[in-house]
């Protein structure tokens, strides 16, 4: 095996009525299902990542909730690895490198949420690590920010993050050409 796919954070926070709603999250977490299918079926790894808060102040993710469980648009086969993580990078305290090198994991493709910071962080990390990455970008969810009192909509969240990481860190492409390769 040289290709895993990286599941981040699509948990039920992150959905209507959840402590941290996202612009997109069902149908995002819809075309990581459709992705999840694809590496079932190829018998090729996939890897759930699963935030916890447990900083002073934080009000998702928090432990024994339903919002911090993850999705049941994706929920895990009782086979597949799940990384519990704090921090925003997957790989931060986390076995996640050591997994993948235990594995012979060359090649990462990643879903997830949020994409300006968990997925961005990570991807960008599993770079500096040397994999070779790939992002389906509408299997990713965001926002809207503020920055210096201007509102940035989701919308361009999602395309400057996702541009930003074409750039140098991934491919990024969407479900169906990915489904279509």
């Amino acid at each position: 095996m040289s290709k895993a796919l990286i599941v981040i954070d699509i948990q039920n926070d992150y959905f209507e009525n959840g402590a941290m709603e996202l612009s997109g999250a069902l149908k995002a977490s819809e075309n990581a299902a459709k992705i999840i299918e694809k590496f079932r079926s190829e018998e090729q790894p996939v890897i759930h990542v699963q935030h916890l808060s447990v900083a002073p102040g934080a009000f998702f993710f928090l432990p024994e909730t339903e919002g911090v469980k993850i999705h049941q648009n994706v929920k895990p086969l009782e086979s597949e690895k799940v990384i519990t993580k704090y921090y925003p990078n997957s790989f931060r305290d986390t076995d996640l490198l050591e997994y993948l090198k235990s594995q012979n994991i060359t090649e990462l493709v990643f879903t997830g949420m949020m994409t300006h910071i968990c997925v961005d962080a990570t991807v960008r990390a599993a770079k500096d690590f040397e994999f070779e990455c790939t992002v389906i970008g509408n299997a990713c969810a965001t926002r809207d920010l503020e920055v210096n009192g201007q509102k940035v909509n989701a919308a361009d969240v999602q395309t400057a993050f996702l541009a930003g990481l074409s750039f140098f860190y991934a491919s990024v492409i969407n479900t169906n050409d990915y489904l279509a390769v």
